[in-house]
């Protein structure tokens, strides 16, 4: 069976944090990867090239593939900070109304920037999403 193509890498976070050119994106990357780091207890790592992720757990569909994915993670793209909340956005109708000026995918969250967006709101989107994540993978034995 298929490997993630996304894997944990060695490659360090800081530098990485460091070479985003527009400093509005850098300042933002950092306060997520804080509230990231608060709602985790874990530390930021490299996931593939682009993405910081924070903790991990082993997932297990129903058909049998199964790998390893960050508890919460982020990734400065181009046209927004992409925010990567497991196990997604449903459920959260009341808040998203609350959070400001964003966009959604299944289990993505873009933001422009954290200017356009509540920050309280925002800290408590993360932290559901990691209990979700934790609740998800004890419920499945993972």
């Amino acid at each position: 069976m298929a490997e993630n193509k996304t894997q944990k890498t060695k490659a360090s976070v800081t530098d990485f944090i460091d070479g985003i050119a527009d400093e509005t994106r850098r300042k933002d990357c950092r306060a997520v990867m804080k509230m990231m780091r608060d709602a985790t207890g874990a530390p930021p790592r490299m996931w593939g090239p682009s993405i910081v992720g924070f903790g991990d757990w082993r997932y297990k569909y129903d058909s049998g593939r199964q790998g390893d994915w960050f508890l919460a993670g982020f990734s400065p793209r181009k046209d927004s900070l992409t925010l990567y909340l497991v196990p997604g956005l449903h459920g959260h109708a009341a808040r998203l109304q609350r959070l400001g000026k964003y966009k959604t995918g299944r289990s993505c969250l873009y933001i422009k920037q954290l200017s356009d967006v509540d920050l309280a709101v925002l800290k408590l989107l993360i932290a559901d999403g990691v209990k979700a994540a934790r609740k998800f993978a004890a419920t499945r034995g993972l």
